[in-house]
């Protein structure tokens, strides 16, 4: 005769033991407790936001004192520092408008095909392993970009281009429109994966090919998605500093040719808050009325990017 072991009892959890009311009104607090620190979080980047905007107004409200709206909007010279100081913020403009030109030039249309490719063509074992790849190219310090910018695309310029200066914003250009690819295809690849199969299959329904469906069904249909890693690459390319202070050369010029050497907003800021400028001095005054002009230039493009996705929103049930 064979003796069955005794079962062990099974430890029950804590509030098992515990009566239902009681074990609902801790769940409810633990579920204020929980969105309290939801409300903590997103207030916190508000009021961070709110004091960014609050210093940069204040302080540039200052130099506005001394300097005309108008005069610091239209002029045409840029030099804080001299002793003849001159406030025209158009140079500096001109050279974030232009390097930020050409890194779109190149990283847009290439951004594009590749997600196209990754989303339409690729096998999905590829599409694994390149996009991790191309992802981690986004995480190359900037600096390192600079000096790749400065010691082989100008030398390599100045092959094609034997005038071509040792500073210039085309080659900053490039630089930083290999930097932002990664943005643009990674972004654009998954709002076009995110078209639903049935859009796909009603397209290839009607004799379409592959390539057709993907540019004339899948990217329309994923427009608004696409458009949002746009408008996130142009403030990225706006907002760029290392690239452009190392290999666009640091002496503001009204000028539209990428091809010269400029200064951008970022790079003025930076070549400014060294700590060599007096704490009330105009100069130190300008870097936030300069900060504040590339703050709304980067606030137009979102409000843009905002109203894009909304207006060309697709649903799909």
């Amino acid at each position: 005769m064979t003796t069955r072991p005794l079962a062990t009892p099974q430890r029950r959890p804590r509030l098992a033991h515990t009566p239902v009311g009681v074990r609902t009104r801790i769940a409810r607090r633990m579920e204020r407790l929980i969105e309290f620190g939801l409300f903590l979080a997103a207030a916190s980047s508000v009021l961070i936001t709110v004091g960014i905007v609050g210093v940069l107004v204040f302080e540039a409200s200052a130099f506005f004192r001394h300097v005309s709206v108008l005069s610091f909007l239209t002029g045409t010279e840029w030099a804080p520092t001299f002793a003849d100081p001159r406030f025209g913020i158009l140079p500096l403009v001109c050279g974030t408008l232009v390097t930020t030109a050409v890194a779109l030039a190149l990283a847009l249309p290439v951004g594009t095909i590749c997600a196209v490719w990754l989303s339409e063509f690729a096998p999905v074992w590829l599409r694994e392993g390149v996009k991790p790849i191309l992802e981690m190219l986004a995480a190359v310090p900037t600096v390192v970009f600079g000096y790749f910018a400065l010691l082989f695309v100008t030398p390599l310029l100045q092959k094609l281009f034997p005038g071509l200066p040792g500073f210039n914003m085309l080659s900053a250009g490039l630089v930083i429109g290999v930097m932002i690819v990664p943005y643009v295809t990674s972004l654009s690849e998954d709002a076009l994966r995110a078209v639903p199969l049935s859009v796909r299959e009603g397209s290839y329904a009607l004799a379409a090919t592959r390539l057709q469906t993907s540019w004339r069904v899948v990217f329309p249909a994923a427009i608004s998605g696409v458009s949002a890693a746009y408008v996130l690459a142009i403030s990225r390319a706006i907002g760029e500093t290392m690239i452009v202070a190392i290999a666009a050369g640091m002496r503001p010029t009204l000028t539209l040719n990428p091809a010269d050497q400029a200064q951008t907003i970022t790079a003025f800021i930076v070549s400014l808050s060294q700590g060599d400028v007096p704490h009330d001095s105009i100069g130190y005054q300008a870097i936030f009325a300069a900060g504040l002009t590339l703050m709304l230039m980067t606030l137009v493009l979102n409000v843009l990017g905002f109203w894009l996705q909304r207006r060309f929103r697709e649903v799909y049930e």
